[in-house]
This record gives structure tokens, sequence and C-alpha cells, in this order.
């Protein structure tokens, strides 16, 4: 099981937390939502969970709970620059399909 990052991601993840200041990493995760039924979650992270996963890629640390790795396993994400649009992108293996917003996935 695991979760990497881009060195694009990585980065521009490793900006953000130096920029706010404090956090050991980033959550992923998933919801319920969306018009595909689930979507992606993004925050950062003060403190563990007790039922946390961490993955540390390229120095950082990406932490996921055990049911949203379920989802999520073998997932990479990547930040990418497309002209004026920028963004984290999911590339996740186990998506059947993705809404046209590319908002929510179903698997």
């Amino acid at each position: 099981m695991a979760i990497t990052l881009t060195e694009a991601a990585a980065s521009r993840v490793s900006a953000f937390l130096a920029n706010r200041g404090k956090g050991i990493g980033l959550r992923l995760g998933v919801k319920t939502t969306g018009c595909s039924g689930m979507a992606y979650v993004l925050e950062f992270v003060d403190d563990l969970n007790e039922e946390d996963e961490v993955f540390d890629h390229s120095g950082v640390k990406i932490i996921i709970d055990k049911k949203s790795l379920a989802y999520l396993d073998g997932t990479q994400l990547d930040y990418v620059k497309e002209g004026l649009n920028e963004g984290f992108e999911f590339n996740n293996p186990n998506a059947k399909s993705e809404c046209g917003c590319g908002e929510s996935f179903n698997v």
C-alpha cells in the first residue's frame, strides 16, 4: 500500500508548509459527495490520529486514514501548471470513472 508524489507535488507541498509555518504534512482523504460519489480531500496536518498511515516521499509526509487508503492505494499526487491554471492532480488507479468537472470519482 502506498501513496506517492511527483517531485513537482512534493516541492509545492513543502513550499505550502514552509509558508504556513507549521504542520507535519498533508492529509489525503476521500469524502462522499459530488456527482460521481466521492471527492478528494486535501488538508494540512498538525497532529496525527491513531488510525493514520504515514508515507514519506521526498521529505514530505503524506497522512491518510485507513478508510481512505482503501480508495486511494496506489495514487500518485502531481502538481501541474497549464497556462494560467495550476493545481494538484490525482492519478488514482482505483477510480473507475470521474465526473466531467474532475472534482469527484467512483470506484
